[in-house]
C-alpha cells in the first residue's frame, strides 16, 4: 500500500497566470510515521516549527529547506507532477468537454496513472483541500478511475486532508512550488528571491534535471510530465 499526497500551484482558470502545476509525493504508507518523525526532527534542528512553504523561503531559512531537499533524496519518498505551461492556451470548448474542470480531472488521471504506479500495487490518494467542492471532486475522480478498472481499481482511497497537518502534502508543495518558479521564468527577473533561485538550483544538483522540463517516463524518483496541451487549429 502506498499514500500520495497531492497539492497543486497556479490551478484557476482564470487566475492570470499561464503556468500551472499538480504533483505528488508518495511513500510505502508504512514508512509514514518514520518519514514524519525524520523530518519533524529536522524542523527541531532548525528551530522552524512552521509549516513548511514555498512562499515562506527566505535566506535566513534557506539551509532548513536544503536539508529538507536532502531528506528527500535520502529517504524512500518519490515525487511525481504534471507540468502544464500554456494554461492560457487551452481550449476548453473544443477538447476538455467545455470547461476547466474537466480538464482539471483529466490531470488527476494522468497524474495517477502512470508507469511508476503499477496496478499490481494499492493506493490511498490525500489531497489538499481547496475549495468547498472538495467531496464531489474526490467522487469524481474515483468515479473515473473506477470505470477505467472495471471497479477494480488500485486507487483504494480518496481523502482531502489540510496542508498545514501533513509534512508530505508540504514537501509536495515545496516542490511544485520550485517548479512554476521555474517555469514562469521568476527566476530570471531581477528583483528575483535569491533564496528561491539557490533552492531551485539545488534541487536541479540533486535530482539531475531542469525543472521547466519533462523527464523519462519511467524515472520514478523526481519525476515531470511536461504536458502540452492541444490547441485548435
Amino acid at each position: 500500500m502506498y499514500s500520495l499526497y497531492i497539492d497543486e500551484s497556479c490551478h484557476l482558470e482564470n487566475d492570470g497566470m499561464p503556468v500551472m502545476c499538480i504533483g505528488y509525493t508518495k511513500i510505502n504508507t508504512a514508512y509514514y510515521t518514520t518519514i514524519k518523525e525524520k523530518i519533524k526532527s529536522i524542523k527541531l534542528n532548525f528551530k522552524n516549527p512552521t509549516e513548511i512553504k514555498w512562499n515562506s523561503i527566505s535566506s535566513s531559512r534557506l539551509p532548513l529547506y536544503k536539508a529538507l531537499v536532502d531528506c528527500f533524496f535520502e529517504s524512500d519518498i518519490d515525487f511525481r507532477c504534471i507540468l502544464v505551461k500554456y494554461k492560457n492556451q487551452l481550449d476548453h470548448k473544443q477538447f476538455n468537454q467545455g470547461d476547466h474542470d474537466s480538464f482539471y480531472y483529466k490531470l488527476i488521471y494522468l497524474l495517477l496513472q502512470s508507469a511508476t504506479n503499477p496496478p499490481s500495487n494499492e493506493y490511498k490518494v490525500f489531497l489538499d483541500i481547496k475549495d468547498t467542492r472538495g467531496k464531489e471532486r474526490l467522487k469524481k475522480i474515483d468515479e473515473i478511475l473506477q470505470n477505467k478498472y472495471n471497479d477494480k481499481s488500485p486507487f483504494k482511497e480518496f481523502q482531502h486532508i489540510h496542508s498545514d497537518e501533513n509534512i508530505l502534502l508540504q514537501l509536495t508543495d515545496l516542490f511544485i512550488g520550485a517548479i512554476t518558479f521555474k517555469a514562469r521564468g521568476l527566476d530570471k527577473v531581477g528583483n528575483a528571491n535569491k533564496a528561491k533561485v539557490e533552492l531551485v538550483k539545488y534541487i536541479e544538483q540533486k535530482s539531475g534535471c531542469n525543472l521547466d522540463i519533462g523527464t523519462k517516463p519511467s524515472q520514478s524518483k523526481f519525476n515531470i510530465f511536461d504536458h502540452h496541451p492541444n490547441q485548435s487549429i
